[in-house]
């Protein structure tokens, strides 16, 4: 086959190594917009549970990232200056940079070609993309493919009203925290753990009414990031934040009732986004990759392979992507939530999707429960 796939990132790079990998003689060219040794952000880090599936699924690639991860047996959930440990959640963390280098050479070794510095600006690009059998539009949350087919697409985009900015720094966490801080203009969360022995992403958020107190919106880059450093400076010690490419944003949920037109398919952020908060985006876009893979393997024509790849994907996708809407949701009003007391706090966090009742943060945390129980012990009776 003829592939072209358009955007470098986890999802097309791992898609591109599959399909490399079932045949060589398949013709395979990555385009990538950006440089090959630059990418914005810090870490991006992984459920326990969510690298399971690529050592099922992709044994070659699971063994290729083990070795660079940075990993942690449980959660810390700060409320002010409460810190409760939480057990039973283990992650698994690495650079972003990190990360698509080893993806790139992985993708390369394989006989893959990638084009850095390639910005692709129309399907219509008959030198690059004519007479391909296939198009991956791979190219994340703000994708030109999906931007120039909306309509086709059935697309939907909503932009949540939570602010983030996404830092970096030097000290290093024993575990992936959350803590959550009271100020005079309302409550600051940070995302914080370690994707290196030295370095740790740092991610900020606030509710939109505090961002609008604390005055950002008339604050240069220098001043936020002395702003929040100043908020955490009991979670950072001497450490500073750093940036790269770090402004406030928005979270976009998007999502796309048709997946696929005529010959040119959707993946990972171009497809649908999930909120950072229950660690899944990068997940979501290599499972999307190893199902299209799958997708080829089973069928035949271009047509059936990519209604296929929607039925194999749609349900297992669809309820992670249910639970990080109702997890950002949660973020919104984590305001109101910090009246809670510290362990009703960490409890309300650990069942805020639905998809963990009372039984199961027994299972994870008898501590946790235990303490829940004698706050609440219609609960134990139940």
């Amino acid at each position: 086959m003829k592939i072209r796939i358009i955007g470098g990132g986890p999802a097309g790079l791992c898609f591109a190594a599959l399909m490399k990998r079932d045949d060589p003689a398949h013709d395979i060219v990555i385009y990538e917009r950006g440089p090959r040794d630059a990418t914005w952000g810090f870490g991006i880090v992984f459920s326990d549970r969510a690298l399971e599936f690529l050592r099922a699924d992709d044994g070659d690639m699971y063994r290729l990232l083990s070795p660079h991860m940075e990993t942690w047996p449980n959660l810390t959930i700060v409320h002010n200056d409460t810190r409760i440990p939480v057990s039973g959640n283990g992650f698994a963390a690495i650079g972003r940079l990190q990360l698509l280098s080893l993806l790139y050479a992985h993708a390369q070794k394989l006989g893959v070609g990638i084009e850095f510095n390639s910005p692709i600006e129309s399907l219509y690009d008959r030198e690059r993309l004519g007479g391909a059998d296939l198009i991956v539009g791979a190219d994340g949350a703000s994708s030109f493919v999906r931007h120039e087919n909306e309509q086709r697409f059935g697309t939907i985009c909503e932009r949540r009203p939570n602010k983030f900015i996404w830092y970096g720094t030097s000290r290093v966490f024993d575990s992936l925290s959350l803590t959550f801080r009271e100020t005079e203009h309302g409550v600051f969360c940070a995302h914080h753990y370690r994707y290196s022995p030295s370095m740790s992403t740092f991610l900020v958020e606030v509710e939109e009414e505090t961002w609008k107190r604390a005055d950002f919106e008339h604050m240069g880059p220098e001043d936020t990031i002395r702003h929040c450093e100043q908020i955490f400076a009991k979670d950072l010690g001497a450490h500073p934040l750093l940036c790269n490419y770090s402004y406030w944003r928005q979270f976009q949920v998007i999502w796309n009732e048709r997946w696929s037109v005529d010959n040119v398919v959707l993946v990972g952020d171009a497809l649908r986004t999930a909120h950072f908060s229950i660690g899944s985006g990068t997940r979501l876009a290599m499972e999307d990759a190893i199902a299209l893979r799958k997708a080829l393997r089973e069928t035949g024509s271009v047509p059936e392979v990519l209604a296929r790849f929607r039925e194999l994907r749609l349900p297992p996708m669809k309820k992670i992507w249910d639970a990080a809407n109702v997890s950002l949701r949660w973020y919104e009003h984590m305001g109101e939530n910090m009246k809670l007391d510290p362990v009703e706090f960490a409890y309300s966090y650990m069942t805020r999707t639905g998809r963990v009742n009372h039984a199961a943060v027994r299972r994870r945390d008898l501590g946790l429960a235990e303490a829940y129980e004698r706050l609440h012990p219609e609960v134990k009776a139940a």
